[in-house]
């Protein structure tokens, strides 16, 4: 358990699936990987929510996958989006992430088909004995409209040696004890939301996936390196720092906002998949005036340091 407390600490970069005249634009993929391994973060995470993996086709899901691994080249764990709301395509899923090279799957809450906790147990329970990879379970209650109760994920680390591990997403700070006096130590906690990564921290959970950290990759693996130091108030300080942009990355449905300053930064286009569509030009220019003032606060920061 120390080596998985190891190998799942830090910052996990959700990583945004760049478009080009309706294309995975790889160049563009290729850059944002090696930004976020030249600022050290622990681990990518492709083809999730923020990659848009629900409008992804396989072929396209496996060719992300094991382009991730690729680049990756042991330098951080790649984690891929494994989850639908269909228990024999998460399945399907789960086993070609583990077939295109990658370390651990994320697997979402079936969204839209609402199941009972026992029908987690089940849905969970099919997809860990489909694969050795580590699991972490991923409860975003305002995606799916259910949540994994603290009870159901103590029985499935009783049942599955590959459930490890939780993307806690309910944008709710007390949600970490009631999970830490539900299963203890057994269960690995990774803060869903940016702006809780500091308070999640505090209350034991051991990183981040993170959208931010697409843009902001260098101050988001800083903040997590200082808690862990033991440095408190720079912890604060970072946290502080990326407030703002944190913010407003969901100013609009992921991952319009955040591909938007991807595109403010010239690291990647804006183009995104119907159903979903680029941020509003007003949020567009708020986004410019946010980020404007991150990156002047982040350098006076920097040198400061």
């Amino acid at each position: 358990m120390h080596d998985l407390n190891r190998r799942f600490s830090g910052v996990f970069t959700a990583l945004v699936t760049p478009f080009k005249d309706g294309t995975i634009d790889f160049e563009a993929f290729d850059t944002l990987v090696e930004l976020q391994l030249e600022a050290g973060v622990a681990g990518l995470v492709p083809v999730g929510t923020t990659g848009e993996a629900a409008t992804l086709s396989e072929e396209e899901a496996d060719a992300l996958i094991a382009r991730t691994v690729k680049l990756a080249a042991g330098r951080a764990l790649v984690m891929a989006g494994a989850g639908s709301n269909d228990t024999k395509k998460t399945i399907d899923k789960v086993k070609r992430a583990e077939k295109a090279g990658a370390d651990a799957v994320l697997i979402v809450t079936p969204y839209y088909n609402k199941p009972t906790q026992a029908g987690l147990i089940a849905h969970y329970g099919a997809a860990a004995e489909a694969t050795s990879l580590p699991v972490m379970l991923y409860s975003v209650p305002g995606r799916c409209g259910i949540e994994i109760a603290p009870e159901t994920c103590a029985a499935l680390l009783d049942r599955h040696d590959t459930i490890v591990a939780i993307k806690e997403a309910g944008g709710s700070a007390a949600r970490i004890t009631q999970l830490r006096a539900a299963c203890g130590d057994r269960l690995i906690i990774h803060s869903g939301d940016d702006g809780l990564a500091l308070p999640f921290l505090s209350l034991g959970a051991v990183g981040v996936t993170s959208v931010v950290a697409n843009v902001a990759p260098r101050e988001m693996v800083q903040l997590v390196e200082a808690w862990r130091s033991g440095d408190t108030a720079r912890a604060l300080a970072l946290h502080e720092l990326i407030a703002e942009l944190t913010d407003g990355m969901f100013i609009e449905s992921n991952p319009g906002p955040v591909k938007a300053a991807l595109a403010l930064s010239n690291l990647a286009g804006p183009e995104m998949r119907l159903p979903m569509v680029p941020v509003s030009a007003a949020n567009r220019d708020r986004l410019a005036g946010i980020l404007g003032r991150f990156v002047s606060a982040s350098a006076a920061f920097q040198e400061m340091r």
